[in-house]
């Protein structure tokens, strides 16, 4: 399977965002550990409730920027304007950064409620936009498939 520039493109850009989600793993395993945000214990204690918060954006972050990924390569087999195919390329990875940023920032104050619904809305644009960009194909290629 050869992925389009585009692909590749956001692929590797989204990629790159993984170590930032590794050091996300790295400060859980501090708490986890010595009940201290990061390596060693510091003055930063969380409350069971930011410590739900943190684990739920470390999951979503891990999560959503795989699911990035993996629209990338669907959408080179989408059947969209080349606009629509950015649009959703984009928001893919935008989502993932905006939705697990917001729960890190939930921990510490109700004002990253907004990013949390931006997140999702990104999420959303990048999940429809894909998913009928697939299934508008659907037409070009099934009267060439075997079985059909």
């Amino acid at each position: 399977m050869a992925l389009s520039r585009d692909a590749r493109l956001m692929s590797g850009i989204t990629i790159l965002i993984v170590p930032t989600i590794m050091y996300g793993g790295w400060t859980l395993l501090g708490i986890l550990t010595q009940g201290a945000v990061g390596p060693a214990a510091g003055a930063l204690r969380l409350d069971e409730t930011q410590w739900a918060l943190w684990r739920a954006g470390h999951a979503h972050a891990g999560v959503w920027t795989l699911l990035s990924v993996v629209l990338q390569v669907l959408l080179d087999s989408a059947r969209l304007s080349r606009g629509l195919t950015w649009l959703a390329r984009i928001c893919a990875p935008a989502a993932a950064v905006a939705f697990s940023a917001a729960l890190f920032g939930l921990a510490f104050s109700a004002a990253f409620s907004a990013l949390l619904y931006l997140g999702v809305v990104l999420l959303l644009i990048a999940l429809l936009t894909t998913g009928v960009g697939l299934l508008r194909g659907l037409g070009a290629t099934a009267s060439g498939s075997p079985g059909s």
